[in-house]
């Protein structure tokens, strides 16, 4: 069977040799035109159609995946109790704290961080707490809850 099998190898065509080759003069290039130009590639050249890099969306350095979220440290929350914009019986929440506009209406979300001390009693509801903001609240006695979206 392998007796059979022969090795096929087919001379590459030389262009530009004359015109009883066939492929003479225009080197099968046509007449004129960009085209028939040597050194000339269309890139991304769909005819005339709206080409692929146009129709897709422009992405930039934008984080598709990104959450939106706000972050509020609890020596913050301590100055607006302090200011009397917050009270401590008030429900401090992502909805309350975009009406006193305190947290920009861009968040989805909202994370309280450790940072500074609270001395009053407070009712939170966030999405996310870090671990020293979790226990400065549970020593100050507040009432705190997570949101699991």
């Amino acid at each position: 069977m392998l007796n059979n099998l022969k090795k096929i190898k087919q001379k590459k065509l030389r262009v530009g040799r004359g015109i009883g080759s066939g492929k003479g003069k225009t080197s099968g290039r046509g007449v004129k035109g960009q085209k028939s130009r040597s050194g000339v590639a269309i890139k991304s050249f769909e005819g005339g159609q709206m080409p692929l890099y146009r129709r897709l969306p422009k992405r930039g350095f934008n984080i598709i995946g990104k959450k939106e979220t706000g972050a509020l440290n609890l020596a913050k929350i301590q100055s607006f109790i302090q200011s009397k914009k917050i009270k401590t019986t008030d429900k401090i929440d992502l909805a309350f704290l975009k009406k006193l506009k305190i947290v920009k209406k861009k968040f989805k979300r909202l994370k309280v961080l450790g940072k500074g001390e609270i001395k009053e009693k407070l009712n939170l509801e966030v999405d996310y707490l870090s671990n020293s903001a979790k226990a400065k609240l549970e020593k100050s006695g507040s009432n705190v809850k997570i949101i699991n979206k």
